[in-house]
C-alpha cells in the first residue's frame, strides 16, 4: 500500500484547508474512508461489533466502518456498537447512519456476554484511565480482566484491540521513539493494567487460536479533545503552557481509526499482531504553543524547561503498512486554533499527557 492511498485533498497538504464550521463538518470529514479502507472491508468475513463504541473515538469509527462498507456494496455486513450510550443522542446520530447500537454495561462483571450479537471482526475499545491511580482494583478489571471474557466470547473472531504507548518507558527525545521490538516498561497501576490487557489477548492467541491486533495508540486528535485542545485552550486563555514533558506523538483520529479498522486484516494467532499508532513527527510542545500564539494572536505564557525524556512511539511499521497520516501537524493546528475560533465544543476531558510518574 502506497502512502497516497490516504493522501487528503491538496488543501490540506499545504495546511491552508479551511477548518470546520461545526460538529457535524468534523464528523464528516473523520468519517470519510480512504479508498483503501473500503478495499480492506469489502473483504470482510463475518459482521463487525465495536465494544466500547460511546467513547471518544467509538462513534466516528462505527460511522467510519458503515461508510465503508456501504460503499464496497456490503450491505450484508452489520455493524454493532455496544456502549451503555449515557448519551442516548450519540445512538440516535449512529442509528441513522445505519449503525446498530446496542446498549449493554461490559464493565458488569456479571454480564452475560453471550446476549451480545456473533460477529467475525471485533474492535476492542473498552479502557479505565483517568482515576486509575486511586482505584487501581477497578483499572485491573477494565483493563485486563475484561479482556479474557471477550476472547473467549469470541473465540473465532479476528480481534483488533485498542492498547497505548504507555506501557513503553519514557525515551530520550532523539531517539525516535520506542518500537515494537523494543522492550516494554510500564509505569503506574494504568499503564501495568494496559499491558495487562496486551498479555490476556496475547494469552488467547497463543493458547486458543484467537486472531488478535494490538494497537498502541497515542496521542488520537479531533479537536474536541486531544494533545492539540489541551495546548491550544491553554494559549487561547493566557494560561501557562508547562514544558516539562517537552515532546508528544500526536495522530489524526480519522487516521488512527481507518488504522485500527484495517488492522484486522492483519490480526494472527501466535504472539499476534502489534503495532505502534501514532503520527511520524517528534512533536514539540514548545513549538506548538508558539503557532498557536501565531494562529490566535496571543503570545503563548511557557513555564518550565524540557525533560530529556518523553513518551514517544516510531510508528515507521504503521506507516510501511498504512501509509502515514493524510492530515500533518501543521495543518491539525491550524484546524485546532479555528475551532477554539469559533468556540465550537470540547469534551473537557484533558488527555493528561505531561504526566510522567503514571498517576492518572
Amino acid at each position: 500500500m502506497t502512502p497516497s492511498a490516504v493522501l487528503p485533498p491538496p488543501d490540506e497538504l499545504t495546511g491552508t484547508g479551511p477548518g470546520f464550521p461545526n460538529e457535524a463538518a468534523l464528523e464528516e470529514r473523520l468519517t470519510a474512508p480512504s479508498p483503501a479502507l473500503v478495499r480492506d472491508l469489502a473483504a470482510l468475513e463475518g459482521d463487525l461489533l465495536v465494544l466500547g463504541a460511546g467513547g471518544k473515538m467509538g462513534p466516528s469509527l462505527c460511522r467510519l466502518a458503515r461508510r465503508a462498507l456501504d460503499e464496497a456494496g456490503r450491505d450484508d455486513v452489520m455493524v454493532h456498537a455496544v456502549s451503555r450510550w449515557s448519551d442516548p443522542a450519540a445512538a440516535q446520530r449512529l442509528a441513522e447512519h445505519g449503525v446498530r447500537t446496542v446498549a449493554f454495561d461490559l464493565m458488569d462483571p456479571d454480564a452475560d456476554l453471550t446476549a451480545l450479537p456473533d460477529a467475525g471482526n471485533v474492535v476492542f475499545m473498552v479502557g479505565a484511565k483517568f482515576g486509575s491511580s486511586g482505584a487501581p482494583a477497578h483499572a485491573w478489571a477494565v483493563n485486563a480482566a475484561m479482556p479474557d471474557r471477550v476472547a473467549r466470547r469470541w473465540s473465532g473472531a479476528r480481534i483488533a484491540a485498542f492498547s497505548t504507548g504507555n506501557v513503553y518507558p519514557l525515551v530520550p527525545i532523539g531517539s525516535g521513539g520506542s518500537t515494537e521490538d523494543d522492550a516494554v516498561a510500564p509505569v503506574g497501576e494504568y499503564a501495568m493494567s494496559c499491558l495487562g490487557r496486551e498479555r490476556v489477548f496475547q494469552h488467547a492467541a497463543l493458547t486458543r487460536d484467537a486472531r488478535v491486533a494490538l494497537i498502541r495508540l497515542n496521542y488520537a486528535v479531533d479537536l474536541r479533545y486531544g494533545v492539540l485542545a489541551d495546548i491550544g485552550a491553554r494559549v487561547r486563555a493566557g494560561e501557562p503552557v508547562d514544558l516539562t514533558t517537552g515532546h508528544a506523538n500526536v495522530v489524526w483520529q480519522g487516521y488512527a481509526n481507518e488504522v485500527a479498522l484495517r488492522s484486522l486484516r492483519h490480526a494472527t494467532t501466535g504472539e499476534g499482531f502489534t503495532l505502534n499508532l501514532t503520527g511520524p513527527e517528534t512533536a514539540s510542545v514548545r513549538r506548538i504553543a508558539e503557532w498557536f500564539g501565531d494562529e490566535l494572536g496571543r503570545p503563548p505564557v511557557l513555564t518550565g524547561t524540557e525533560a530529556p525524556t518523553a513518551l514517544l512511539s516510531d510508528a515507521s511499521r504503521c506507516h510501511a503498512l498504512f501509509g502515514y497520516p493524510g492530515v500533518p501537524l501543521r495543518t491539525l493546528v491550524r484546524w485546532q486554533a479555528d475551532w477554539l475560533r469559533r468556540g465550537l465544543p470540547l469534551s473537557g476531558r484533558p488527555t493528561k499527557f505531561q504526566t510522567r510518574d503514571g498517576r492518572f
